[in-house]
């Protein structure tokens, strides 16, 4: 099989460059060097990536972002020990810096697994690779493990009185998803406010409520090293940045804001986008990478990947870490959005359970792996033990409940369970919706009022809403789509891009492009 050339299948690609700059506030006092203590315990070896123990029998879920706010006790303990694995000493093998390195930047050696010849400045992670949504999840697993481990030790240093509480609720400690799809709560956006809202956040320990540096907001490097990061303006900056302004400046502020409309104004699109990956994807090839290009069916020029990449752009904005491979899992965005996209994975397993990974050549070179080399179920996911001389593999990892997590709509692995889910979250912005709300307005004495824009009745009234009249799109019992498949090479530009589509002529703006009213979404 000849080499596929590297191609994004639908409007965004992400090409490796940098990031960094703002902080200084502080991390949470607990009255005494515990950071220290907590080290002394653990293995100074980097660790093989085991299952996390179920509670009475069970597998607790990974939870959205949001909910898990509503559990105070276990925000606190995340946010805790987020906080804390940021403030880890980066020479140390857990500290977020070396895990967040083991994706890109800076092309470190970890675990001890070394790099093939002249791949020593390239991180593990596969992209337009069969390997793409198989390689992240014992990397997600690996995260979830050293925080699990950090929460642990939190709850145990809270006053005998609440200790018992607190190491309860430790045990059903797993990492939170970031559904950047599902409709948001009215007033809200799909970016929440305790991920961008404010860079410091207030959080009840051990040792009383404090306010610190918001580890979900950024990630300042300690120490900031200029040689990770060779172009300007990105070698000035010691914190990772969203949309910063001014653009190009070392005093660059992150602009969550702006993220949050870009975001708002794409959620539709990503809604739709998602469902039709789950509908009419039911091959794993063409729906988990953008390497995999069809060539008798237009339909299937999207993937999970080049859905995810559109989460990185916009995301990160222009000149943010998100949006730039090598860097993006500094931005702590990227851990709650590759989690949500394994809960994608898993969702889709359920869906077309006999459709898994094939042999496929690499389009790009890893720090183990060289670009043309056959990737397949039996590949290892480098640099990931499962034990002392074995890497996980695909055909491992096939089954998330391995590591000891589920999530809510694959719980019980039921195929129906899964579509009402699916149907439930994702269908609000599909055609099929807009005719279920002008059938029940009809039903309800409001046939005579004519339907071209119902964003007015929806939850999410203050975004922008661009729809063709009901009698455009349905015709009897039948409805129409438009898809535009796009082909570009992911590298054409040497840098990440999107690709706009208006109704019309483009705005004078660049910058306001993503948000633009005749969009098409």
């Amino acid at each position: 099989m000849l080499p596929l050339r590297p191609i994004i299948l639908l409007s965004v690609c992400l090409v490796p460059i940098c990031l960094a700059s703002i902080s200084g506030q502080r991390q949470y006092d607990y009255g005494s060097d515990v950071h220290a203590r907590f080290q002394k315990r653990q293995d100074y070896r980097p660790p093989i990536v085991t299952s996390l123990p179920t509670v009475d029998g069970h597998l607790p879920s990974r939870r959205e972002i949001r909910e898990l706010e509503k559990d105070e006790d276990m925000w606190n303990l995340f946010i805790l020990a987020l906080s804390w694995m940021q403030y880890t000493d980066q020479v140390v093998w857990s500290s977020w810096y070396k895990i967040a390195g083991i994706h890109g930047a800076p092309g470190q050696t970890w675990g001890g697994v070394e790099a093939i010849p002249g791949n020593d400045n390239i991180g593990y992670c596969h992209h337009v690779s069969i390997l793409f949504p198989t390689w992240h999840r014992p990397y997600l697993a690996l995260y979830e493990q050293i925080l699990y481990n950090i929460v642990q030790y939190i709850a145990s240093l809270y006053p005998p009185e609440k200790r018992e509480h607190f190491g309860k609720a430790a045990k059903s400690f797993r990492l939170p998803y970031w559904d950047w799809a599902a409709t948001p709560p009215n007033g809200t956006s799909v970016l929440p406010l305790s991920m961008g809202g404010d860079p410091n956040i207030a959080v009840s320990g051990p040792n009383g409520v404090q306010t610190i540096a918001n580890p979900l907001f950024s990630y300042t490097f300690k120490p900031f090293n200029a040689s990770i990061f060779p172009e300007i303006p990105f070698n000035t900056w010691n914190e990772t940045k969203r949309a910063p302004r001014p653009l190009n400046s070392p005093a660059a502020m992150s602009n969550n804001s702006f993220i949050a409309h870009a975001l708002d104004s794409q959620m539709p699109s990503f809604q739709q986008r998602l469902y039709n990956l789950f509908a009419n994807y039911p091959n794993y090839s063409s729906f988990s990478n953008e390497a995999w290009i069809p060539t008798d069916n237009n339909g299937t020029y999207d993937s999970i990947e080049a859905l995810h990449d559109s989460i990185h752009t916009l995301g990160g904005g222009a000149f943010g870490h998100l949006s730039i491979i090598q860097y993006s899992a500094f931005d702590p965005l990227f851990l709650l959005h590759h989690v949500n996209v394994d809960r994608i994975f898993a969702m889709w397993q359920v869906l077309y359970n006999d459709s898994y990974v094939v042999p496929m050549p690499a389009i790009y070179p890893s720090h183990t792996s060289a670009a043309g080399q056959i990737q397949d179920a039996e590949t290892a996911l480098t640099p990931f033990f499962s034990d002392n001389d074995t890497f996980w593999t695909s055909d491992m990892v096939r089954d998330h409940e391995i590591f000891g997590y589920t999530y809510p709509e694959v719980s019980t692995k039921n195929r129906v369970e899964v579509v009402a889910s699916i149907n439930r979250l994702y269908t609000h912005y599909s055609p099929a919706s807009i005719e279920m709300t002008h059938r029940w307005r009809q039903s309800r004495g409001y046939g005579n009022i004519a339907v071209t824009d119902d964003s007015r009745s929806r939850p999410d009234a203050n975004r922008r809403s661009l729809r063709l009249p009901i009698n455009a799109v349905f015709d009897g019992e039948d409805y129409y789509e438009w898809i535009a498949n796009v082909r570009v090479k992911k590298d054409a530009l040497n840098d990440s891009f999107m690709i706009h589509l208006f109704l019309g002529p483009a705005p004078g703006d660049p910058s306001t492009w993503s948000f633009a009213n005749n969009l098409m979404p």
